[in-house]
């Protein structure tokens, strides 16, 4: 692989001395043009003749023609130069100014509560800035797959990444329609579950998930049954509005719902708290202008929730010292709902 590498950079070298000969019908143009001697340009011509295998140029005392070897070489190699060139304009350019392409991926409950707003001030704010949102609830390797950033709830953020808070903490709250407890007793204890339909989501590593609750500090994780599984928030959202079943879903997600009427709210006391939500990037000593454009746009809203980006191992430890207060985390296994 090394050795690949040395023949592919070898036969760029004297290329550009090549190309301003060829323009210029002269060697001492060319210096000239190069800022070196013509001796320099001579020499690297030669040696560019001696890879390729032909001689590129008629030289006579008077004038400076090209072969027909010299004609092909330059009607293959100027065009490939000039991509070149303009290749690494481009990337200076990204590496100096807020532009190109900005890849998030994101849960597609978020993209309409939190990031179309931000999205529309951002774009008008940048528009040599194309925003592509990945939505969908799998986690992903953010370099693996070509992303600049991510946004997820805190507790499912890498450790070594950086993050910077979008929401403040949240509850997470059971709810159900109007519709459903017509039909059901509201549920007034964690144990009363066993006995309702739950709406079920499925992460993207193909568990289900548990309902969290909190009885008076002490953790509970509670493994329910009912109807319908499915692997987004808005799904569940949506089934808890007619009527399927009852739902424990982000309370932002929800509020639109729960103020019109739609969804009623059961087990309050027991809804437990989440750390919130959070745009995360890998750390990087040098972070394109894109990306810090973004950063910056998103710390400047007036309802910013956090000024400044931290590690995400930092919530994860205040977090941890909490719940060392608490008692022993419980799972209850409840079954038989429908």
């Amino acid at each position: 692989m090394k050795q690949s590498f040395t023949v592919r950079r070898s036969a760029l070298d004297g290329l550009e001395a090549f190309l301003s000969v060829a323009q210029h019908r002269s060697f001492r143009k060319a210096a000239a043009e190069l800022g070196v001697t013509p001796s320099t340009i001579s020499q690297a011509v030669r040696l560019l003749e001696t890879r390729v295998g032909a001689a590129l140029f008629i030289r006579t005392t008077r004038s400076v023609g090209l072969t027909e070897a010299g004609q092909r070489f330059l009607s293959r190699a100027k065009p490939a130069f000039e991509e070149l060139i303009a290749a690494s304009e481009v990337a200076r350019d990204l590496g100096r100014r807020p532009a190109g392409r900005l890849r998030l991926t994101v849960p597609r409950a978020i993209v309409p509560i939190l990031l179309e707003p931000l999205i529309a001030s951002f774009c008008e704010a940048y528009p040599e800035i194309e925003v592509e949102i990945a939505a969908s609830a799998e986690l992903v390797d953010l370099a693996a797959e070509g992303f600049d950033a991510g946004i997820r709830l805190g507790q499912l953020i890498a450790g070594d990444m950086v993050a910077v808070r979008l929401t403040p903490p949240f509850r997470l709250v059971v709810v159900g329609s109007p519709a459903y407890f017509a039909r059901r007793d509201r549920p007034e204890r964690p144990d009363d579950l066993r006995r309702h339909a739950c709406l079920r989501l499925r992460r993207s590593n193909g568990a289900l998930a548990l309902w969290s609750l909190n009885d008076n500090g002490r953790a509970i994780e509670i493994a329910v049954s009912g109807p319908l599984i499915a692997s987004d928030v808005p799904t569940i959202l949506g089934a808890a509005i007619e009527g399927v079943g009852i739902a424990q879903v982000p309370e932002p997600i929800a509020a639109g719902a729960l103020a019109a009427g739609k969804l009623l709210p059961v087990l309050e006391k027991f809804a437990p708290t989440a750390p919130g939500v959070f745009l995360y990037y890998p750390h990087r000593r040098q972070m394109t202008p894109k990306l810090r454009a973004f950063i910056d746009h998103v710390k400047s809203r007036p309802d910013a929730a956090g000024k400044g980006g931290t590690r995400i191992e930092d919530e994860r430890k205040r977090g941890a010292k909490r719940r060392q207060a608490r008692a022993v985390r419980t799972r209850l296994h409840l079954h038989g709902a429908r």
